[in-house]
């Protein structure tokens, strides 16, 4: 029945009109229901709904509050009816490249490399791709084989085919207590479960990943050892070779998502310390853009025809005429120049925010787009959440990352990345006032 889609589009309006704001708590679903004279399972349905649509998210112990609403008709950061600064979305793009990229396609915006392009490509590419895609994911002292390279749509593509060809339904992936959102709802799609794994200050536990395999046995570890995200955290070496020794211990996969990992070529993936079980997965939408994007997949030989077929059967293989694309800015140095700028950009901005944020519990990497940000009490993520939408700033809380049911971090991801630099700074500026006020003072503005 489409009942509660209606109650939920109601809800909507509400939200829409003003009648519910940014940090409003919406009532418990049981007396939800009882207002409604609707069963319970409905009301359940309709909240899912909202937090589908983005409209509210949950914290547990503390309720549904509502995240957006209509955009405030004045922002503390600008001219009325400006657009929100978005430090949610973690999108680097420098100023230059349009110009760069635009200059390097040229030669293919012809009418016989058009044609070219125009037929469809199979998940192997060409071989010009492989080599060119081996040669960009090299790094520190680590070059990948071009013939265990295969080619997604995108980034989330080449993570969805890795974790369906290792992981059967109803089976379960090991991930990080806090972790790539997108990687949950894979799971979901999927049918298998996600088993959260327990981190220190150095990463991934080994000592974790060993009690959780031996409480019901794993099939894959999905991990991020260098810029995790959301935390920023980069896995010292040590951790990567006692890591490595587990999961060789242990007989298990594991998928390294590496799609930040350009912002730090002075370390070798995991990979490199295990090649027969770790796939490597990347994209370009960190390096270069999300608009025109490709995913890389480095595969081990035993798993190479179960992650083709995935990529197959998913209808996740990638476009011709991105694939060339991606192959000329590689190769004539088009993607080497925009990741040395986005490095020197990531530090500047990360260093920027240190300074404005100073005296707050800040974590991640030097060289990373994004922040963790431990909030003062006492604020709770949620609630900083809306009131930082209140005055057209957009965060992310984590409760958005947390893999498991139970409580999450009372603290915010704050990515850096999208807004030019003097905005940045008017709002960062604006985030740490309202982290010294109160809840109460920012509601009753």
């Amino acid at each position: 029945m489409d009942d509660y889609r209606l109650i939920a589009d109601a809800i909507a309006r509400d939200i829409a009109a003003g009648r519910l704001r940014p940090g409003d708590r919406l009532p418990p679903q049981r007396r939800f229901a009882r207002q409604r004279g609707i069963a319970g399972s409905t009301a359940a349905r309709v909240y899912g709904e909202l937090n589908r649509r983005g409209l509210v998210a949950g914290e547990v112990g503390r309720g549904t509050f509502v995240r957006t609403g209509r955009p405030p008709v004045e922002t503390a950061l600008s001219e009325p009816a400006a657009a929100r600064v978005d430090l949610e979305l973690i999108l680097p793009v420098l100023p230059e490249q349009p110009a760069l990229q635009a200059q390097s396609l040229a030669p293919l915006l012809t009418a016989g490399p058009m044609s070219t392009v125009l037929s469809p490509v199979g998940v192997a590419g060409t071989g010009a791709a492989r080599e060119a895609g081996a040669a960009m994911l090299s790094r520190a002292g680590w070059r990948p084989s071009p013939a265990r390279l295969l080619f997604a749509g995108n980034g989330r593509q080449a993570i969805a085919a890795a974790v369906a060809a290792l992981v059967p339904v109803g089976e379960r992936l090991g991930v990080d207590t806090l972790t790539y959102p997108l990687v949950k709802a894979i799971a979901a799609r999927l049918g298998i479960a996600l088993v959260p794994l327990e981190s220190d200050e150095y990463g991934l536990s080994p000592s974790a990943l060993r009690s959780a395999h031996r409480l019901g046995a794993l099939r894959a570890v999905y991990l991020q050892p260098t810029l995790h995200n959301p935390l920023g955290v980069t896995m010292a070496p040590q951790r990567r070779a006692e890591l490595a020794e587990t999961l060789d211990e242990l007989g298990l996969p594991a998928i390294e998502d590496n799609v930040h990992a350009f912002l730090r070529d002075d370390l070798p993936p995991l990979a490199a310390l295990l090649p027969e079980r770790v796939i490597v997965v990347d994209s370009l939408s960190k390096r270069l853009s999300p608009g025109l994007t490709l995913g890389f997949l480095v595969v081990p030989e035993a798993v190479g025809a179960q992650v083709a077929s995935a990529l197959r059967s998913g209808t996740w293989t990638p476009g011709h005429f991105a694939l060339e694309a991606a192959t000329r800015w590689i190769t004539d140095g088009t993607v080497t120049a925009i990741e040395r700028g986005k490095r020197r950009d990531a530090v500047s901005r990360r260093k920027l925010a240190g300074e404005r944020l100073a005296g707050f519990r800040l974590h991640g990497d030097a060289h990373a787009y994004h922040l963790w940000w431990e909030l003062p009490e006492p604020w709770r993520a949620e609630t900083f959440v809306a009131a930082a939408a209140r005055h057209g700033i957009a965060l992310s809380p984590a409760a958005a990352f947390a893999a498991g049911s139970g409580h999450a971090p009372n603290a915010v991801r704050v990515a850096l990345a999208s807004p030019p630099p003097d905005v940045l700074v008017t709002a960062l500026d604006l985030l740490a006032a309202l982290a010294r006020a109160t809840p109460e003072d920012t509601t009753a503005e």
